[in-house]
């Protein structure tokens, strides 16, 4: 059984991360966290978070055990650059590149448990797509002449005043341009 988890958009360099990254591959998931407590670098509070919620949504959904779990695999992708300038002597600019990274972690079991599915229920659709729905399933069916009675008449609000839309604006409908004008000559669409 394989849990992942990712982390996107961390402010510190790949190249920074992959050393602290290193570091844990491999190992069981108490002495990796053990061996990050005892590292002085930036990278490793990310990465600490990381596996912590990995081995979380290893115990809470799939019923997993903390003490049987390692890191099979942790990548370091590199995330979006800032481009920033910094002035220099002469009236010259250098470069900037803030860079981001992305961490994606799998965590294992060193013994297979034989579980397989999530804990959570899947819940099924009472309709399926492409089938109109019936009344007796507890769907209210509208057809299109009770929509166009309504959207005419206007709604009424909870206080039982009716709010008439004689432009049509309301509830999705654009507004229709009347007449001709310049208005009429911008928004006309050119054939051919």
């Amino acid at each position: 059984m394989e849990v992942k988890a990712k982390v996107k958009f961390i402010k510190i360099s790949p190249r920074k991360v992959r050393l602290v990254a290193s570091l844990v591959r491999g190992l069981d998931v108490n002495k990796a966290l053990d061996q990050l407590n005892f590292t002085k670098k930036q990278a490793v509070k990310p990465i600490a978070k990381l596996i912590n919620s990995a081995i979380s949504n290893a115990e809470n959904n799939f019923e997993l055990e903390k003490n049987n779990l390692f890191i099979k695999e942790i990548k370091v992708d590199e995330g979006p650059t800032l481009h920033r300038w910094m002035p220099r002597a002469r009236g010259r600019a250098t470069p900037i590149r803030k860079r981001s990274s992305h961490i994606v972690l799998v965590l294992a079991e060193l013994v297979e448990s034989g579980k397989k599915e999530s804990k959570k229920q899947k819940i099924e659709a009472p309709i399926k797509l492409g089938e109109k729905p019936k009344e007796d399933d507890g769907v209210k069916v509208e057809s299109k002449n009770d929509k166009e009675k309504s959207s005419q008449e206007g709604a009424k609000d909870e206080k039982g005043k009716k709010i008439i839309d004689p432009r049509g604006e309301g509830k999705g409908k654009n507004t229709k341009m009347e007449g001709k004008g310049f208005s009429s000559k911008i928004f006309r669409r050119k054939s051919g």
